[in-house]
């Protein structure tokens, strides 16, 4: 199993004859744990079904039951407003030392039945491969300190980007003299005009891997030393998968390789320039790249997405520890994810939520393709794409039309009803970066995900202030999108934007840079008859994309909204009195100043007759 020599358990009983004795097991396995005694930890259904079908060796992951809480964390120790790179250094101290002390106990029982296992702390879990051993299941099961079994099935990277070669273009040995239409369609030539070409950002591929030899990859990777013509790959690359299956790889995992083409092609979109012609294929061509190989041949599972996510969090070396060896200083800005985790193939829906809630609040920004389960409503459906924490991405074609197979919104799977996809980019006959050296197509939102993460680093380059700042930044992405009106999911008889087809509309990153590099300012006073009011809480909510700041009225009974970017503005307070909202119109550079007109509530005793008169 994947960098572990795991200890197989054959079974002694046929195992339906196993379960039949679940009595008698699960008050043995309480008798090892006794403050264990009535508890049994739910199991995934799809686990239990692999259980039951196969003598072979299972992987599966135990979810611990106490989790950790990196938000509730940062504001204890005062660190929400820090800078991205501090946030991750404290939430790696914090995530390690939980992992350390919440699952020693367990570790503890698994070291004493000689039971390999990996340990996570990037949420707290373990993930052990065993035969179907009934009677460790039960003895897991009826732990205090469990809290679930997920299954860890393989996934298939076909179900993620269908087609993957575009058969009517074939393969080219250097790319045409225009950038892709992608790129073009974007915007990015104009942004990078203005001198913002990614430079000083880093964005994370985990994928299939990537071609570092590539020509227009090459430069661009950050373990290339072009002063020194020297690499170190250390830190700057990782193999969940070690030296299993290497197929067309180094025999060093160590060494980065891509075993698919997938990866090699979301990261050309991303950044690629080929120095044999000058000719720039990806949005952000002076970014540089790490990356992570979390599917082998195509398949991939939770254990290897959430092991990438660790290697990103605080990259370590290939055979380093985790949870000892990372240097949260070297992790990257932005993580594109051009794949998605199927609950038809066994995924759990929450078993890598833990994972992105503990990304985004180290204030990595997150970017996921849609899906290609569409035309139908509610086919964005999977993990991790339907998660709030995560901007997925939809797919549009040449036209700016939306493609048959971008999945669309509402999320249904979770009851939550949340728009999907927040944006959409192109996706359809996508040229860039191949094995070998070459160009070609590909399609599917795979594709679409890394225009807006190259997108992302062209933003931070052009201001660096919303680096980590990942609210702000994806509203910035949705503000400036390019917006279709559409109403073909539930959105009613007018066609409106946003929708769950399209989002926010297409991606234009010119327009992102241009609302963030001149921002309006808001200044509001609040009083009432007596004069100003302090400690009033005001609230001003985006018209366009609902997004709500708030603050408190100082000593003057005023508060001001800095960067608030172009559009039309909500703006009120409350507390023990009320005012009207008001509506205020932001235009770029301008400063708007808003009187707020509190009219205080006021209760009298009842002074009426006996009758009720006055």
């Amino acid at each position: 199993m994947r960098n572990l020599v795991m200890r197989l358990f054959a079974l002694s009983l046929p195992l339906l004859l196993l379960w039949g004795w679940l009595g008698g097991l699960a008050t043995q396995a309480q008798d090892e744990t006794p403050e264990a005694r009535g508890h049994l930890a739910a199991i995934a259904p799809a686990l239990e079904q692999q259980l039951a079908k196969t003598n072979a060796p299972v992987s599966f992951l135990i979810i611990l039951a106490e989790q950790p809480d990196p938000d509730r964390y940062l504001t204890e120790m005062g660190l929400r407003s820090a800078s991205r790179t501090a946030k991750g250094e404290a939430i790696y101290r914090y995530l390690t030392d939980f992992a350390r002390t919440r699952q020693a106990p367990l570790r503890a029982w698994l070291d004493a039945r000689g039971i390999e296992y990996r340990s996570f702390y990037i949420a707290n879990a373990i993930e052990i491969e065993v035969e179907g051993d009934a009677s460790l299941i039960l003895a897991l099961r009826a732990r205090a300190d469990v809290g679930r079994l997920a299954a860890n099935p393989s996934v298939i990277l076909s179900v993620i980007d269908q087609p993957t070669i575009d058969s009517r273009s074939g393969v080219t040995l250097v790319p045409p003299p225009d950038p892709p239409y992608g790129i073009r369609q974007a915007n990015a030539p104009v942004v990078w005009s203005l001198g913002y070409t990614g430079q000083g950002i880093v964005v994370a591929s985990q994928d299939t891997g990537v071609d570092w030899t590539h020509p227009a990859l090459h430069d661009q990777y950050r373990g290339w030393i072009t002063a020194t013509q020297t690499v170190t790959h250390t830190y700057n690359w990782y193999d969940y998968w070690g030296t299993a299956n290497r197929q067309n790889c180094d025999p060093d995992p160590q060494v980065p390789c891509d075993d698919n083409s997938h990866g090699t092609h979301t990261v050309g979109t991303m950044l690629g320039e080929d120095p044999r012609n000058g000719q720039i294929i990806g949005m952000a061509p002076d970014a540089q790249w790490i990356g992570c190989r979390n599917m082998n041949g195509g398949n991939g599972t939770p254990a290897s997405y959430m092991a990438c996510f660790e290697f990103f969090l605080a990259p370590f070396p290939q055979n380093g520890d985790p949870q000892t060896d990372g240097d949260p200083s070297k992790a990257p800005h932005i993580i594109n994810n051009s794949w998605y985790c199927p609950p038809s193939e066994g995924c759990d829906l929450e078993s890598l939520h833990q994972t992105v809630k503990t990304v985004r609040a180290a204030g990595q920004l997150i970017v996921v393709s849609g899906g290609n389960e569409g035309p139908t409503c509610s086919s964005a459906k999977f993990p991790i794409t339907i998660y709030p924490e995560v901007f997925s991405v939809g797919a549009h074609n040449g036209s700016g039309t939306i493609t048959g197979f971008s999945s669309r919104g509402p999320v249904t799977v979770d009851g939550s009803r949340r728009l999907k996809p927040q944006i959409t980019a192109a996706g359809d006959s996508v040229l860039s970066t191949i094995l070998g050296g070459g160009y070609g197509n590909k399609s599917g939102t795979s594709m679409s995900s890394p225009h807006v993460a190259g997108a992302a680093a062209l933003l931070w380059s052009a201001a660096p202030h919303l680096i980590g700042q990942l609210d702000e930044t994806e509203q910035l992405l949705m503000k400036s999108a390019t917006p279709v009106l559409h109403n073909g999911c539930e959105e009613g008889p007018v066609p409106v934007s946003p929708n769950n087809t399209y989002g926010y509309g297409r991606l234009n990153v010119a327009a992102a840079v241009g609302l963030a590099l001149h921002p309006g300012v808001i200044t509001a006073t609040v009083e009432d008859l007596s004069g100003p009011l302090v400690g009033i809480t005001v609230t001003l909510t985006d018209k366009q994309t609902q997004a709500q700041r708030t603050g408190l009225t100082d000593g003057m009974g005023q508060i001001t909204f800095q960067r608030v970017y172009s559009g039309t503005y909500a703006i009120g307070a409350a507390g023990d009195w009320t005012s009207e909202t008001q509506e205020v119109v932001v235009n770029a550079d301008e400063s708007e100043l808003v009187e707020i007109r509190l009219a205080k509530m006021y209760f009298f005793p009842n002074v009426s007759g006996g009758d009720g008169t006055p």
